[in-house]
């Protein structure tokens, strides 16, 4: 099976991840880069579809990673901080996600939620990277079922938005 992921620079065909942190980083990449495309842009117009494009993908890999990564984790690392902290950084994506969706762009307070969007991000991806993945890795998780899971998840969740 084949991802395709739609961005605003068109449509890039890449093979599906290995395992479930391979598919998690690959999100983190990407949306990493929608945010610096944002940077860039100038008009409500292009800046609102790359803002929806954002919205769409941080939302989907949070449900993603609600339903199915973090009981995982959590039950294999028997956790009681690390997946707790990054279900309420969630929530705080969430909440701006919430805020942005279907607005026109309107000047300054847009672009902060959009910027303070992006270091919430740029907070809860280095926690993972830095202190999730790695216990994960270690871990007696089949990764690899987990990331077809997941991957298998992930495209019924953006089906069902398109």
């Amino acid at each position: 099976m084949t991802t395709i992921t739609k961005t605003s620079s068109g449509t890039k065909s890449s093979a599906p991840p290995k395992d479930a942190i391979a598919l998690l980083k690959a999100d983190h990449e990407e949306v990493s880069g929608m945010f610096a495309e944002y940077e860039k842009k100038r008009t409500p117009a292009t800046k609102m579809a790359l803002v929806k494009e954002i919205c769409t993908a941080l939302s989907v890999h949070a449900q993603i990673e609600e339903e199915i990564f973090y009981p995982d984790v959590k039950a294999a690392l028997k956790d009681k901080l690390l997946v707790p902290e990054a279900t309420v950084e969630h929530a705080g994506v969430k909440d701006l996600i919430a805020q942005l969706d279907g607005v026109t762009p309107d000047g300054e307070m847009y672009d902060a939620k959009v910027k303070v969007l992006s270091e919430y991000v740029k907070h809860h991806v280095k926690e993972e990277q830095t202190e999730m993945f790695p216990k994960v890795k270690s871990s007696s998780i089949d990764l690899v079922e987990l990331g077809t899971r997941m991957a298998s998840r992930k495209a019924d969740l953006l089906a069902a938005m398109h």
